[in-house]
Order: structure tokens, then sequence, then C-alpha cells
């Protein structure tokens, strides 16, 4: 059987050399790419069969420019290598190459050229590598999990099958640009309230470590041990807590979280969290609002780009974000799949507001359901917008009151034993 000499690379990025048997050079390649690897060149050798050499430099082959670029990247597993923006930001440039003409190769190579991000330029060589050795540019982007998600592979691969790929990353872009706007709009809400509450723990902290203890003081000095009024004292024992025994409050503040981590992680907790989370007085209207959002958006993407409603379904619950709704939408996904419309199985979960369900059942009937849901999914972008320009108007005034109501209870607690020392000394 003929020997082939052979250079690949792997997910990450690591050069490998060798040599195998195979009956032909697409024997070849395809043994290579069975193991996991991406061939660059895979020639037929008459020689002995070569040792394997894994080369463990951290540099990556280059396809666009056949040099290599030393990078090390360092990989944690919980950060991701890829920021939503570089990933939105490639996917726009990347369809504009291919509505230009430019080929599918030659596009990720210009664009591996100019990219800053070292470890996403690595990524973007390997999807090239494979390309160039006859593979789909899905099959290369399912190959990074951490940067290119299920949706995003599914999006491509569709595409690729109706011959679409420019206009489905186009699409792609487009949800890209509108999931980080909703991201945005949401997290500016927060930002506010995170902002004042931790002031006022700074605040709380502060009173209770440097002031409170000075009129513990003179409360002992001038009372003569006379009973302090309850308010007082409990604030006078928080106090004393914060003060001598911090570390028995930083554990147990510590252990609390960790709990509440590992509740939040089953799958029961998880759904409790999520269910209450959008029934909050204040929030949950923006959370839910923000939820149908993405949840319409998604949809109504993956089926403009060609992808079958039921696994369009499936990759809706995945990345919806929300335990409540991913369970409402398994419940679509198996009506749908027994034949009942979506609309009527959306309306059973009673989770999304009706005028949505009503919306999704004109769309299902005129044949216009990928469109009604990019509509839905407008609709409630202007609402988020609406709900935290409301919020922000309605949140400073609150945080206020609560923050002056902490500070006025601590300053309540400390005068009243005043009235009592003065009545005492006259």
């Amino acid at each position: 059987m003929p020997q082939f000499s052979y250079t690949a690379i792997d997910s990450v990025g690591v050069v490998t050399s060798g040599a195998l048997s195979a009956v032909n050079q697409e024997g070849a390649v395809a043994d290579l790419k069975a193991r996991g690897f991406f061939p660059t060149d895979v020639t037929e050798s008459h020689g002995s069969r070569a040792p394997v050499v894994t080369l463990k430099s951290g540099f990556s082959s280059a396809g666009s420019s056949g040099q290599r670029r030393g990078s090390f990247a360092l990989r944690l597993p919980f950060l991701r290598p890829v920021k939503p923006r570089e990933l939105m930001l490639f996917t726009r440039q990347l369809s504009t190459l291919l509505r230009a003409g430019m080929p599918l190769l030659r596009g990720l190579e210009t664009l591996a050229r100019h990219e800053r991000n070292a470890e996403f330029r690595q990524i973007i060589d390997a999807l090239s590598v494979h390309i160039r050795s006859g593979g789909t540019l899905s099959e290369g982007l399912a190959q990074h999990p951490r940067v290119f998600d299920w949706l995003y592979v599914s999006m491509i691969k569709a595409g690729e099958a109706g011959g679409l790929l420019d206009a489905v990353l186009d699409r792609q872009a487009r949800f890209l640009e509108k999931s980080q706007q909703l991201r945005g709009k949401v997290k500016a809400a927060m930002v506010y309230p995170a902002v004042v509450m931790t002031v006022a723990m700074v605040i709380l902290a502060g009173l209770l470590v440097f002031v409170v203890p000075q009129f513990k003081k003179i409360f002992a000095d001038l009372l003569k041990g006379a009973p302090l009024p309850p308010l007082t004292q409990a604030v006078l024992t928080a106090s004393d807590l914060v003060r001598n025994h911090y570390p028995v409050v930083l554990g147990s503040l510590i252990v609390a979280w960790i709990g509440f981590k590992l509740f939040q992680r089953s799958p029961g907790g998880r759904r409790f969290i999520d269910g209450l989370v959008v029934k909050l007085p204040i929030f949950g209207d923006l959370i839910l609002k923000s939820l149908v959002a993405r949840f319409t958006r998604t949809l109504g993407t993956l089926l403009s780009s060609g992808v079958a409603i039921l696994p369009s379904l499936l990759i809706t619950r995945d990345t919806c974000g929300n335990a409540r709704v991913a369970g409402a939408i398994g419940f679509v996904h198996d009506r749908v799949k027994a034949g009942e419309p979506v609309a009527r199985s959306l309306e059973s979960t009673q989770v999304l507001p009706p005028m949505v369900t009503s919306m999704i059942d004109v769309g299902e009937h005129t044949g216009q359901l990928p469109a009604m849901l990019g509509k839905i999914a407008d609709l409630y972008d202007e609402e988020v917008d609406n709900a935290v320009a409301g919020l922000s108007s309605l949140i400073e005034p609150v945080l206020i009151l609560l923050l002056a109501g902490v500070v006025g209870t601590i300053v309540i607690a400390l005068f009243l034993p005043i009235v009592r020392i003065v009545q005492l000394l006259t």
C-alpha cells in the first residue's frame, strides 16, 4: 500500500507532520479528516514510514500568507476566545466579500491577514485549511464550538445547501448586530442600579464600622447601663458583627453565594430562578420583552435561512437563555412534531404574551411566519427601548429613597438614645 507524507493542522492550530498508508491520495485525506486533522499537504512518498512529529511551538499554519505567525494565546476554559463584536465584524466582512464576488477561500485568507486577535486569526487560518482540503465552511465552523455556536453553524449549513451563503452570512450578521444592541440595552438598564446599590453597601459598611462604634461608647458612658431602644440595639449588634466578626460574615456570604450558584445550576433551581426573574416588579417586564425579542428573532432568522421548523425550534430552545422559555419551546417542538401548529402549541404554554401568539398565528395562516417573527422581534426591540427609558426615570428616585431609608434608619437608631440622655441630664 502506498505511503503518503502529510502536513496537517488540528482544530486549535497545532501543526503535525508525518506519514501514513492509504490506497490513494483521496483516501489519505479522508483518513486524516477522520482523525480530526485538516491536511494542508499530502504527497506520495517511497521511503520508510516517517515518525509522526508534533510541533508544539504554538504557531499556526497561515494558509493565506504561507508563513507561520507566532502567538501564544492564553486559553482559559471560562473565557471566550472571540468577543461577540469580533464575531459580528467577521461575519459582516465575510458576507461583504462574498457579495463582491470574492471566493470563500480567498475571503477567509484576506480576513485572517487583517485579524488582530491572535487566537481568532488561528481559527480563521484553520477554516482556510479546511476549505482548501475540500471541506465545507459549516464543517470547519463546527470544529470551534467556543466561537461558533449551534445556531451559527446551522444557519451556515442551510445557506450552503441552498447556495445562498452570502445572503445567510448577511442575515447572520444582522442577527448578531440586533442581539448585541438588545444585550447592550438590557445591560445599560442594570448598570445604574448596580452602581447605586454598591455605593449604598459601602456607605452602610462605613457607618457600621466607623461611626456606630463611637456612639456605642457614648451610650455606655452616659446611660450607665440603661436599656437601649430595640432599633438602636439592633444597629449596635449589626455593627459589632461586621466590625469584630467579619470573617464569619464574609464566610457566610461566600457560602450563601456558592449555594445559590449550585442551586441555579440544578435543573429545578434554574427553572425556578428563570421563572422568578420574569415576575420581578421592576425588571421582570424588561427581561420578558428581551426574551421575546430574542426568541422570535432567532427562530425567524433560522427559518429565513432555510432551516426546517423542528431543528429551528431545537436550536432556539438551546440558545434562548431562560429555562422557563426553553421548556415552553421544547413543549412546542414536541407538539409541532405531532402535527399541531406553532401558535396553538405556544399559546397553551402561557409563557409568552398573547399578542405574540396571535401574530405568530397570523404568520402561519398567511405563509409568512419568518417575516412575521421578524416584525415581532422589531416590535419588542422597540418595547425594550421604551422600557429602558422608563426604568431610567423610575429607578433613580426609587434607589435614592432606598438609600435614604437605610441611612435614615441608622441615624434614627443612633439619635433615639440621645433623647433619653438629654432627659436624664435635665
